[in-house]
């Protein structure tokens, strides 16, 4: 985790979130948050202060999707422009929830107004970003 330390040092804002998947009668679902702005991603968000980055991800995914999950392997990173301009680190991990009826449920509907359990190919079709997609592909 040393690289990640370092590579936050560049960045104005570092967010962490995660692939969240199940198996579902023998499908691989993940689930896709949309955010009142208008855009369809994965769960992720802020860091906070003194926050491990792998915690953030696990916190920022219930936050914004209610689920409880496993950290799973790190999957990389994407790096962007934010809408203030802002260079942003976001920090990846596959997560799987550890609650076997993997109920979704926002902590606060302003941030998602909607969100479900998609397979890879709708998760494909709905996610606005392409360096989202670039992660869905990496587990399949």
């Amino acid at each position: 985790m040393s690289d990640i330390a370092h590579q936050r040092s560049d960045a104005e804002v570092t967010a962490a979130g995660g692939v969240v998947t199940r198996s579902h009668a023998g499908v691989v679902q993940m689930v896709v948050v949309h955010r009142p702005m208008g855009d369809w991603s994965l769960p992720k968000g802020k860091v906070e202060r003194s926050e491990e980055v792998d915690s953030a991800a696990l916190r920022e995914v219930r936050e914004e999707t209610g689920l409880v999950c496993r950290l799973g392997e790190f999957l990389g990173e994407t790096w962007y422009r934010d809408g203030r301009g802002r260079l942003k680190l976001v920090l990846w991990w596959a997560m799987t929830p550890l609650d076997s009826s993997s109920a979704l449920r926002p902590d606060n509907p302003d941030e998602i107004d909607d969100l479900r359990w998609v397979d890879v190919a709708e998760a494909l079709r709905l996610l606005t970003y392409e360096s989202d997609r670039d992660l869905v592909v990496t587990q399949i």
